[in-house]
């Protein structure tokens, strides 16, 4: 029996595209809220014996896991033999260590009432810092989807004499993907946050002199890539060291278009060429397609039914 697709609020365009790829069948939910807030969960469809895949992209985060949630548990008591979680992002996965006390660290939270809805989940890029894997977090199968040859494709075909840029330590591993695809030169910078809106991006120069390498701004285009653009600070300080060496106009490139608030008008107005980010969150910005990869992980996953 095919799998059943349903989305979620947001998310109906993803579930399509992905539907189309797998020829899976795709089913409808409704999803509302009542007149004092609390919410309402209807599946339109029959999921009796079914293996079902619930497409839910976790941003905004807090609108959207509850509703995630009881979609899920409603699917169960109606008969699906599986339930499956493809979250192309997947949030809460921040704060990973208690920085402060009294902090609670909500991604083991989220890791555990996820992994009490859905049988296993599959997800784009998560933002794993001081986890090795998804596994750590979550008790169900797990696959990480990795954007770098979508990215690499993008790149290859729309700049000319690239060089990538990483603007702190923790962008390196998809800066230094990207990079050995395509065969050009790579700079990671180091960043000290400050606060969830300063932060602080060593001299470019002084980047270059610690990793022993000499490129010539004049002649490549600075490709700035990181996993999440939110607030974009990161990005914004590293477009102005990349003004003071002369560099030619930058592009950035975003896996996850989170973009609080005004952040990627201030992007754009720090000098950036272009923003380009992959559609794991609907956003204006997205020209890089990972459904096909996603679909490539959802077809391989070891289903119940």
């Amino acid at each position: 029996m095919k799998p059943l697709i349903l989305a979620s609020p947001d998310d109906s365009s993803a579930a399509r595209a992905l539907a189309d790829r797998l020829g899976a069948d795709l089913g409808s939910a409704t999803i509302r809220s009542f007149p004092d807030g609390e919410l309402y969960v209807r599946i339109d469809c029959s999921v009796a014996g079914r293996a079902v895949w619930l497409v839910c992209t976790l941003h905004p985060a807090s609108d959207k896991l509850l509703p995630l949630y009881f979609m899920a548990h409603t699917a169960r008591d109606l008969g699906a033999a599986s339930v499956y979680l493809a979250a192309p992002y997947l949030a809460y996965m921040r704060q990973d260590h208690r920085f402060q006390d009294g902090e609670g660290v909500t991604a083991r939270y989220t890791g555990r009432l996820l992994s009490s809805a859905v049988d296993g989940l599959i997800t784009v890029d998560p933002h794993l810092h001081r986890f090795a894997a998804l596994d750590e977090v979550y008790s169900v199968p797990t696959r990480a989807v990795r954007a770098a040859p979508c990215i690499a494709e993008w790149v290859r075909g729309n700049v000319e004499r690239p060089v990538l840029v990483g603007p702190d330590a923790e962008s390196e591993q998809w800066v230094a993907a990207v990079a050995a695809q395509l065969g050009c030169p790579s700079l990671v910078l180091r960043k000290v946050r400050r606060g969830d809106r300063e932060v602080a991006i060593s001299p470019i120069d002084e980047a270059q002199r610690d990793r022993g390498r000499s490129i010539d701004w004049a002649r490549h285009t600075p490709v700035l890539v990181d996993d999440i653009v939110s607030t974009a600070r990161t990005m914004i300080e590293t477009l102005a060291q990349l003004r003071r060496v002369g560099a030619l106009e930058p592009i950035c490139v975003g896996v996850h278009a989170v973009f609080s608030q005004s952040a990627y008008d201030d992007l754009r107005a720090a000098g950036a060429a272009r923003v380009v980010t992959c559609n794991t969150i609907p956003h204006p910005s997205n020209a890089i397609d990972v459904m096909d990869l996603v679909a490539q992980a959802m077809a391989g996953f070891p289903h119940r039914s």
